[in-house]
């Protein structure tokens, strides 16, 4: 007692931030919803009808597994939305509505849940409900329409990053590469959405630039020298195949990207490199959804090597040759 008054002991955290994961949850709705009404305007108000059922079909999972587990309620802060929401974004137009509830069940409840909830997984649930969906249903997955073709008869096509990968120049130019006029998922075709969604995100302060311009930076480096310096080649690569969608809004998820600053900048990094290795000599054209799930394994890794050593914490070497001296 201190004057008069008592003197409390309690655990960490003393000071608490007003920012919750509702609000967090909210900012990233609220960033995907520009990419969200260019796909409608793209590919048609079916769009629409995938994500309402990718979203509908989250938040009943995470309904059912918290209950059934007998764990806290969680469904109110908005993190089923934003997965539901990004299952959709990986997902064609012409995709079955089933298939779509399937992706949005498995990142739910296998990715997240079963390993204890939000902040607990081990990778992005929309990344691995991709890359399942991809190797279960490849034919469904891989059925691109072209833009304004539901206006009429849809119409399929290949992606440029599929043409590139032939050896093609695409055949949509790089103003309609960055409007988004040209095959693909829904979240990923439309550029000038996702860097206005981007955007937002950097200017509330949910994410970090690191790992964005980190992942985009790699990859623009490596894809100048595989095209000797062509910069339309570096361009194309840039604003195709999902690079804009996986860096903004999926590396930086704040359960499987790490915390300090040069684990962020080794992470995106990996991501670049790996996704570029993967366009270039592997047999797929889009390779980011492997890179960011692979470098979602390593954070663990990353963090260790990155720690910040406590202040005063003596050098390796200086305390060898100290505790030889001493013998």
């Amino acid at each position: 007692m201190v004057n008069g008054k008592k003197l409390y002991v309690s655990a960490s955290p003393h000071l608490r931030s007003t920012v919750t994961t509702r609000r967090i949850m909210l900012d990233v709705i609220l960033a995907l919803v520009p990419a969200l009404i260019a796909s409608a305007v793209l590919f048609g108000p079916r769009t629409l009808m995938v994500t309402a059922v990718s979203v509908a079909t989250a938040i009943l999972s995470e309904f059912a597994a918290r209950k059934i587990m007998k764990r806290n309620m969680t469904i109110g802060d908005l993190s089923a939305i934003v997965t539901g929401m990004l299952v959709a974004f990986n997902l064609p137009a012409t995709i079955p509505l089933w298939i779509a509830a399937v992706g949005s069940f498995f990142a739910i409840v296998v990715v997240k849940q079963f390993f204890g909830g939000i902040g607990q997984n081990f990778a992005n649930p929309a990344i691995v409900a991709r890359i399942v969906l991809l190797l279960s249903f490849g034919a469904q997955m891989t059925n691109w329409v072209e833009p304004f073709s539901w206006k009429t008869t849809p119409v399929t096509g290949a992606t440029p990053l599929a043409q590139l990968a032939a050896g093609e120049t695409p055949s949509a130019s790089l103003l309609q590469m960055f409007l988004g006029e040209h095959g693909g998922c829904l979240g990923e075709t439309c550029a000038a959405a996702l860097l206005l969604g981007g955007l937002y995100l950097l200017m509330r302060r949910v994410i970090s630039p690191i790992i964005p311009c980190s992942y985009i930076g790699t990859v623009a480096v490596l894809m100048l020298i595989k095209g000797h310096g062509d910069l339309q080649f570096v361009a194309y690569e840039l604003l195709s195949g999902g690079l804009l969608l996986g860096a903004i809004f999926m590396a930086t998820d704040y359960s499987t990207s790490p915390l300090n600053s040069k684990a962020r900048l080794i992470f995106g990094i990996g991501c670049g490199l790996l996704t570029c290795l993967m366009r270039l000599f592997a047999s797929m054209a889009e390779g980011v959804s492997f890179a960011i799930l692979i470098m979602n394994l390593l954070v663990p890794y990353l963090e260790r090597m990155t720690a910040p050593k406590p202040f005063g914490t003596p050098k390796k070497e200086k305390k060898e040759k100290k505790e030889a001296a001493q013998a």
